[in-house]
């Protein structure tokens, strides 16, 4: 069975669609691009405010999914600004710096919605005998 799971950490989906999803062990949250939480808009900002904001994001919505870093198995990036690609590396190495960090896709695109240069999936795994245990 799925498990639909949300979190007032992130501003809501701006269309249809579960923020992230528990299917067992396994935890899948949607694409998110960098929304601010007080006003659920797209931040300004090149790709390295961007980036850092989806982390953060993420990195708040964590304990509401029951997941932490050390939990993330992949990651795919979309990126409209393919070139400035070190930029969101560098983000990414400040989040992962204590972490071993998870298997990555990179993906150069034309479009993103509303118009973020930056928008990241996740999947998580996290076994039974852990949800016991705070992450």
């Amino acid at each position: 069975m799925r498990e639909l799971l949300t979190s007032k950490a992130i501003p809501a989906p701006k269309f249809r669609y579960t923020p992230c999803v528990k299917t067992g062990p396994f935890y899948t949250v949607s694409g998110m691009v960098a929304l601010d939480l007080a006003t659920g808009a797209l931040i300004s900002g090149g790709v390295t405010a961007q980036t850092r904001r989806i982390l953060q994001n993420l990195q708040d919505a964590m304990p509401d999914y029951g997941v932490s870093f050390q939990h993330m198995v992949c990651a795919r990036i979309y990126t409209t600004a393919f070139a400035q690609f070190n930029e969101i590396n560098a983000v990414w190495e400040e989040f992962f710096d204590n972490v071993a960090p998870p298997a990555r896709t990179s993906v150069g695109v034309s479009a993103l919605p509303l118009g973020a240069l930056v928008e990241i999936e996740f999947a998580f795994y996290r076994t039974t005998q852990e949800e016991g245990n705070t992450p």
